[in-house]
């Protein structure tokens, strides 16, 4: 009889607990956002949708060293080149497989001369698997949209690399 009254106390007690934390909890600041037409704030190093960049004089950065390709564990990058009339190389065909990629920035690392990175842009749902075979033309449009964002994404990463 007495066992049964303190687990009543103690349920009493935690019910009362609970309550006081729910009304608390009703008068703070909300911590939710409404997405869609609010959004928060995205790390300079988030890895989302890739892109190719290009030089100021808007010369393509990728010089088909293909360290990108062979670093890539899910093997999502393929990459074909021709040489240049000056001896320097050129990326004919870029594909990444966006099905495959796994998001590990691997490829953003090994690259010497910026070419590919992750930008920011984590909304990119398609309604087709083919829309997620990106080739060089699409990357590059990627790139060209998000240079601003990506220069300074760089930029603040430095000291960290």
């Amino acid at each position: 009889m007495k066992l049964n009254r303190i687990f009543k106390i103690i349920f009493l007690s935690e019910f009362i607990n609970g309550i006081i934390i729910a009304f608390k909890e009703m008068f703070r600041v909300k911590k939710t956002i409404n997405y869609p037409f609010e959004k928060g704030a995205i790390s300079p190093r988030f890895r989302g949708e890739h892109a190719l960049r290009r030089y100021p004089n808007g010369e393509e950065r990728c010089i088909a060293c293909k360290l990108c390709e062979a670093i890539c564990p899910a093997q999502a990058i393929t990459i074909e080149s021709e040489e240049r009339s000056d001896g320097s190389r050129k990326t004919t065909k870029y594909d990444i497989d966006m099905i495959k990629c796994i998001y590990c920035g691997l490829c953003e690392e090994s690259c010497p001369v910026d070419a590919i990175v992750q930008g920011p842009n984590f909304e990119f749902a398609t309604e087709t698997r083919e829309e997620l075979y990106y080739n060089k033309e699409k990357l590059m449009e990627n790139g060209d949209r998000w240079e601003s964002v990506l220069a300074e994404n760089i930029k603040l990463d430095k000291p960290y690399r």
